[in-house]
């Protein structure tokens, strides 16, 4: 099986980064979810603090190069071909060469994934580093304060639960939009 360079790192940036963060979700989640001063003795605290530390900075990194790779890498091979010839012809009629981007405007029903879900992996993805960019840096910050701080804890957990959404949302958008047009 040959990869083309577009599909390796179409694969990079959806099944490899962009599953590693989905994924990693999980275990941040338990993490801050379990951190209480009335379920951790000081040697778990000791032992928790340094692994939740890391493990949320690598999920920020991570998510970085997520949308760094889809922004620079991937999307525009997605838009490759918005040339005159591609805007200035009949949607029905948009040559092979014009792109993916061209491929989803070309059929009414697919027009939408265009114009809503690639605007949202577009403008809104970006949102997912910087709350997770927030959380790991709270959590550098505070570190064993949290025990104390359920308060804070708390509205960490939901910033760290609406990164996880917008992604998964992002994610899924993507996974469809290239099943419709693939960018090849």
């Amino acid at each position: 099986m040959n990869l083309s360079s577009r599909e390796f790192w179409g694969i990079v940036h959806g099944m490899g980064l962009g599953a590693l963060y989905l994924l990693a979700f999980a275990g941040a989640f338990a993490g801050l979810w379990s951190l209480r001063s009335r379920l951790l003795t000081n040697e778990g605290v000791n032992e928790r603090m340094p692994r939740l530390k890391a493990g949320l900075a690598i999920m920020a990194v991570v998510a970085w190069l997520t949308v760094i790779t889809g922004t620079w890498i991937v999307y525009p091979w997605y838009r490759a071909g918005a040339t005159d010839v591609c805007e200035r012809t009949a949607v029905a009629d948009v040559p092979e060469e014009c792109g993916a981007k061209w491929d989803l405007l070309a059929d009414s029903n697919t027009a939408e994934w265009h114009d809503f879900a690639m605007e949202w992996k577009e403008h809104v993805a970006w949102i997912v580093p910087l709350f997770a960019t927030a959380v790991a840096a709270a959590v550098i910050y505070l570190g064993r304060d949290l025990l104390t701080r359920g308060d804070v804890r708390r509205q960490l957990i939901w910033f760290l639960v609406a990164s996880f959404g917008l992604a998964a949302i992002a994610g899924l958008f993507g996974a469809l939009i290239t099943k419709n047009a693939p960018v090849v």
